[in-house]
C-alpha cells in the first residue's frame, strides 16, 4: 500500500459559538490541510508510469480547496466550524475528486495552528 499527501495553506477565520473558551470569539488561523491518498497500484504505462497517481492532479483537488476556503469566514460554509468538522466537510467534498483519479482517499489532516491537529481516518 502507498500513502501520498498533497497539502494546502490557506487564511480563513471561524468562530466556535457554543465553545466556553476564547474561541468564541471571532479570530483567524493559517490553517494546513492534506489529503491523504492511498493506492496499491502503480501506473503502468504511458506519462504517469511509476506513480499511484500524479501529485499535479492532486494539486488540482488542493487548489480547489483553496479557492473555496481562502479568506473565508469558515462559520459561512459550516455550522460550528471546528478542526473536526472541518475535516469531514472537507473529505466529503475531495472524496469523489480523488477516486476519479483510481486511488482512495484515506484521511483528511487539518492543522488550525502549529501545535494543534485533527486527523480524520474514515472508517473502511
Amino acid at each position: 500500500m502507498f500513502r501520498l499527501a498533497r497539502t494546502v495553506a490557506f487564511e480563513a477565520s471561524h468562530q466556535l459559538p457554543r465553545h466556553d473558551g476564547k474561541c468564541r470569539r471571532l479570530h483567524g488561523h493559517s490553517w494546513r490541510v492534506a489529503l491523504v491518498v492511498e493506492g496499491d497500484r502503480l501506473i503502468a504505462d504511458g506519462t504517469k508510469a511509476g506513480m499511484v497517481v500524479d501529485y499535479a492532479d492532486l494539486g488540482r483537488i488542493t487548489k480547489s480547496l483553496h479557492d473555496l476556503l481562502d479568506h473565508r469566514h469558515l462559520n459561512d460554509l459550516l455550522d460550528n466550524p471546528t478542526s473536526e468538522r472541518l475535516a469531514v466537510f472537507v473529505y466529503d467534498l475531495a472524496r469523489p475528486q480523488v477516486e476519479a483519479h483510481g486511488v482512495r482517499l484515506g484521511a483528511v489532516v487539518v492543522e488550525e495552528t502549529c501545535t494543534a491537529r485533527c486527523e480524520y481516518w474514515p472508517p473502511v
